[in-house]
């Protein structure tokens, strides 16, 4: 019956149980309770992984890697480990993006930055305490029985955050600012896509693939989540841009019309916001073909594509 529905109505539902089921889930691992080996877990920086990481953000992530693992009959425990660890993840980049170094930006899902909330150093340790939380918990057994699959998995999350991944990214991002030469570098529509995908891409690929990993899919199937995983990235960032010159940062919920200010290189900035939307549609297209070849009930994930081109904050 459920299938019947509305696609963006059941991808809304789906997604918004995900953010619920996510919340709690990290509410539980972020808690006082020491795992093995822990011989404390500092009060001020555990309050300031929390503040980082919940009660805010749409786990858009996590939604990919559940939907992307319901393919493959994986059970939904396992998908939302995957998604609670890709999130701390995320959560770290942002954390480490606000600071004063970085973006120094004061507002972030709607409330004050970690550096804001407590300060620069705790921020800093935060992020570094996230990161590597989350391969903690990628590697506990609860993810997966088999231990070679937990082993894919780290590696994958490990090089899409990393040096070739989104961390590379940034500091391409940084070296287009002009931050270590005389001023904001030119840069090519293939170079600002190279340094958009890596910085936020490379997440969302992951989040896409992961779900087949889990699940134990083929090399073909897991070349099809990639394709998907590659446009719905490479769209989110579009979107996101555009959102930071039309949106409001009551919308949006954090600071807004800073990319020109900063002279960041964005495809927004290099074709018009008319030219982001053609190629938005394009990238939908291209995520729609890419899920054809796979089985199972993908009319979600396709609206997620769509959502991802639409959204207003």
């Amino acid at each position: 019956m459920e299938s019947k529905l509305d696609p963006g109505r059941r991808m809304g539902a789906a997604a918004e149980a995900v953010a619920a089921d996510t919340e709690v889930l990290l509410e539980r691992l972020l808690a006082d309770t020491l795992e093995e080996d822990e011989c404390d877990r500092p009060r001020r920086l555990l309050e300031a992984m929390r503040h980082a990481s919940l009660a805010g953000g749409k786990r858009f992530r996590p939604f990919l890697v559940v939907e992307t693992a319901n393919l493959f009959g994986v059970p939904r425990e396992r998908a939302l480990m995957v998604g609670a660890a890709l999130e701390c993840v995320h959560c770290y980049s942002l954390v480490h993006d606000d600071l004063p170094a970085m973006d120094n930006d004061e507002l972030r899902r709607g409330k004050p930055t970690v550096h804001k909330a407590f300060d620069d150093a705790t921020a800093i340790l935060a992020g570094d305490a996230l990161l590597t939380f989350a391969f903690d918990v990628l590697a506990r057994p609860a993810v997966h029985p088999d231990a070679a699959v937990r082993i894919e998995l780290v590696a994958r999350l490990a090089r899409a955050a990393g040096l070739g991944g989104m961390v590379g990214g940034q500091m391409l991002d940084l070296a287009a600012e002009g931050r270590f030469a005389a001023g904001p570098l030119r840069l090519a529509e293939t170079e600002i896509a190279n340094l958009q995908w890596m910085k936020t891409g490379a997440l969302i690929r992951f989040a896409c693939v992961a779900g087949g990993v889990l699940g134990k899919a083929s090399r073909d199937e897991l070349d099809a989540l990639s394709q998907y995983g590659i446009a719905l990235g490479r769209a989110f960032q579009i979107a996101d841009d555009l959102l930071d010159v039309e949106g409001s940062a009551a919308t949006v919920g954090k600071s807004t019309g800073k990319d020109a200010a900063a002279g960041k290189a964005t495809l927004v900035g290099l074709l018009g916001t008319a030219g982001a939307r053609v190629r938005l549609k394009e990238l939908v297209d291209t995520a729609d073909r890419a899920l054809a070849s796979l089985r199972g009930d993908t009319a979600v994930l396709k609206a997620a594509a769509r959502f991802v081109s639409e959204r207003q904050a």
